[in-house]
């Protein structure tokens, strides 16, 4: 029956007043219900507002984490191992060497479901996918978990992406032997473009360790011993990873390690206690890591094995949640080093249970684990530690967000694939190779040069080339090893730089007596030595710096034929060469430079490259001074009963063909109570005939302190190019916060009083000032 309600109804089909009412209110109420569904319908239709691109990130994040599981939070802050979770390893065409899946490698999602539900993954490791395989495995990732979070792909990248055809630049100590942060800025963007080129976001490094022991095999990653200088060339090389934005196709997170102290070890000793107070650690080991991040705003921070005075790294809320996140204002999220959460457990054994090793990171400060325990024993830590009230939900929430933010600023929400053509556009390209051959020139360190022997003359009738590494380019560790090529070795590119004329003869020196007799054909001798993987790099410590094996005894062989000899080391730590330093009259430091390092050498014997390295890591004659470092406070004694206790080469000591004088030191204080800059000057000339590098560097000590204060400590560098008798004055801009001392009060003061300043082309002498602050 239908009713007009435009009309009366009939006498039999009038309602009274009340049902008409009723009536009314039936249909007045349908609509509203029909309304409130259509709104729902369309509310369902709209995405959440993390998905939505035009928000604020905080706010992206902050409505994520609302809608996560105490599950799914805690699967964001697990790694998981790509070759071995993602990929079917029994299939031999996936996987090489366990960590690297083969450049063809196909993914089956069948077998990653049945490693891997449908909770999501926090980041993925040990996989160097090319962009179709982290393609398809994001791909995957995405669909497969509730709310479509992307992972994070977390690779290597020290000196270059740790992949088998990319470009390897010159090692991390070669970089800082060039005292060029440009140098460090390009290099850190050209392997930030290289990984993300193939997915991969997130780069372990830069090492910003201090090195103070150079019988630890890590010395080789770090940029020495010196907080100033690996500080200003931490920075650069986090600014060139990261750039303007995370967001695009060539920026990645820079992550610097391991955080803190890590280059101090008891007994120069890989994962051993560190001994420092307080104030060491914030004036010497925090130093270096600090300009990264406040300036620099590092995104990833990676905290370390050890203890400091007996407190586990990753168990110290005060390193992780006061000064790094308080004090510089961290933003980023902290991972731990490979193991480093169970090192709580089963190594330094502050907890009882790994549970407890897990709940004990997290309430620290630390965000994500790195392979330490089981996927399940470390989730259901964390989710049942929130149910029992040992962790806070906002403990949790905090360390979710601070994953979920990182991606959110890498545009994986937004943009989670890259383009597969990107790639072939950036594989060793010629920029980056041309790129690392500049890098492996500047870090050419002359150490010695008696009676200007170098450079050598390319018409030299017959030239010998001996050693164990005398033909093949040392490259270092964190790197594929099938990159050392006899190629790109000194020897063959000498014979490429010679003239046709000119002879030369090889011994590897494995035959000493035959590598001798073949010196006495030779007009010159030019000695390959020093170290290589197994010998150099991490868990390669030493108990002494000689000269491995039998090479000292080489050495001495081929210096006793009586001809001309040029040392050339290839190695990753100071080495203790007191003998060759004595009785031989060229010494150049090639240290670990890169693929193209063999050609950098040969130019540089042979003039084409003017040597201007600078040391970045002060050599000592035995490894009894150690440890021996240029900043060292005034109570040090300076003598020993056997003899000389002086370092064998100073910290910023290296030679050049050419010469330089200093002149004109001057120094401009502000006004009292003012916080303007110290202008430090002077001019610097090029006395020599040939074109040249000089290092300029500029170092500060306080005369009298509250607290003892080093001997002198760097506070300025600077790079220049001089034309033969062109000079340049240069000006360095001296921050008053520089000078702060941590006092008694544990505060950082600038304190009054007198100040002397030294500039030179090393950190033994040149011209000084004194100045006073009031």
């Amino acid at each position: 029956m239908t009713i007009d309600l435009r009309k009366p109804a009939p006498a039999d089909q009038k309602f009274s007043g009340d049902k008409r009412n009723i009536f009314f209110f039936t249909l007045t109420v349908i609509a509203a219900v029909l309304a409130v569904g259509m709104s729902e319908l369309r509310a369902q239709d709209a995405p959440p507002p993390y998905k939505n691109a035009s928000l604020a990130v905080d706010a992206r994040v902050a409505d994520l984490v609302a809608r996560m599981t105490p599950e799914e939070k805690a699967r964001q802050l697990d790694m998981y191992f790509g070759c071995e979770d993602l990929l079917d390893t029994n299939k031999n065409q996936t996987v090489d060497h366990h960590t690297h899946a083969k450049p063809d490698a196909i993914f089956d999602p069948q077998f990653a479901e049945k490693m891997i539900d449908h909770l999501g993954v926090g980041s993925v490791h040990d996989l160097y996918p090319r962009a179709k395989l982290s393609n398809r495995i994001q791909e995957w990732i995405i669909k497969s978990n509730r709310l479509g979070i992307p992972a994070l792909f977390i690779e290597e990248g020290l000196h270059g992406y740790m992949d088998y055809d990319e470009t390897v630049f010159p090692q991390s100590i070669n970089l800082a032997t060039t005292w060029n942060p440009e140098l460090a800025r390009r290099t850190g963007a050209a392997i930030a473009a290289q990984a993300r080129a193939n997915g991969v976001a997130m780069i372990l490094g830069p090492v910003l360790d201090i090195a103070r022991d150079p019988r630890w095999g890590r010395v080789e990653e770090d940029f020495g011993e010196d907080p100033y200088l690996t500080g200003q060339l931490g920075l650069a090389f986090v600014q060139g990873m990261q750039g303007d934005s995370l967001n695009t196709d060539h920026t990645v997170v820079a992550e610097p390690k391991h955080f803190a102290g890590h280059g101090s070890p008891e007994g120069g000793l890989n994962m051993s206690p560190v001994h420092a107070g307080e104030r060491e650690v914030r004036s010497i080991m925090l130093k270096s890591f600090e300009p990264a991040v406040r300036e620099g705003k590092a995104m990833g921070i990676m905290v370390a094995y050890h203890d400091i005075d007996g407190v586990p790294c990753t168990g110290n809320p005060w390193l992780l949640n006061k000064v790094l996140r308080d004090e510089w204002g961290f933003q980023g999220f902290v991972l731990s080093d490979l193991g480093a959460i169970r090192r709580l457990y089963d190594t330094h054994h502050v907890v009882d249970s790994p549970t407890n090793a897990v709940l004990l990171a997290l309430n620290s400060g630390v965000d994500m684990q790195f392979y330490d325990f089981d996927h399940t024993v470390f989730q259901e830590a964390i989710v049942n530690g929130v149910k029992n009230g040992q962790v806070t939900e906002a403990t949790l929430n905090q360390a979710v967000a601070r994953v979920l933010r990182v991606k959110f600023l890498l545009g994986l929400f937004d943009h989670p694939f890259v383009d597969e053509k990107l790639d072939a556009t950036v594989r060793h390209c010629p920029a980056h190779a041309d790129l690392a051959l500049e890098s492996a020139r500047q870090s050419m360190c002359l150490l010695k040069n008696e009676g200007e022997l170098l450079p050598l003359k390319k018409n030299l009738k017959r030239i010998a080339v001996i050693g164990p590494n005398a033909n093949i380019a040392r490259i270092g560790d964190y790197t594929e090893a099938a990159h050392e090529s006899s190629a790109q070795g000194m020897l063959e590119q000498i014979k490429h730089l010679v003239s046709t004329n000119s002879e030369v003869l090889f011994s590897d020196g494995e035959d000493i007596k035959n590598a001798a007799a073949l010196a006495q054909k030779a007009d010159v001798v030019i000695l390959g030595l020093g170290e290589w993987l197994k010998i150099s790099g991490e868990g390669f410590d030493r108990s002494d710096l000689n000269l491995p094996g039998k090479q000292e005894e080489l050495l001495e062989a081929i210096v006793g034929t009586g001809k001309p000899v040029v040392l050339v080391l290839q190695n990753g730590r100071p080495l203790s060469i007191t003998w060759a330093a004595k009785h031989v009259p060229a010494i150049l430091e090639a240290w670990y430079p890169g693929e193209f390092g063999g050609r950098a050498i040969a130019e540089t014997l042979f003039g084409d490259n003017n040597p201007a390295g600078r040391l970045p890591i002060t050599f000592p004659r035995s490894v009894g001074q150690l440890p021996d470092f240029y900043n060292h406070l005034p109570s040090r004694k300076d003598s020993y009963i056997e003899g000389d206790s002086s370092p064998l080469f100073v910290f910023g000591h290296g030679l050049s063909y050419t010469t330089f004088k200093y002149d004109n030191l001057n120094v401009t204080t502000p006004s009292t109570h003012s916080t303007d800059d110290l202008l430090v000057s002077c001019k610097i000339t090029n006395t020599g005939k040939c074109v040249g590098d000089e290092v300029a560097q500029l170092y500060v000590r306080q005369e009298t302190a509250s607290v003892a204060t080093p001997v002198k400590a760097l506070k300025g560098f600077s790079r220049i190019h001089l034309q033969p008798q062109e000079s340049k004055v240069i000006t360095f801009h001296l921050k008053q916060s520089d000078l702060a001392v941590w006092n008694a009060n544990q505060r950082w003061q600038v304190e009054p009083g007198k100040y002397a300043v030294t500039m030179g082309g090393s950190s033994s002498g040149g011209l000084s000032a004194q100045f006073t602050l009031e």
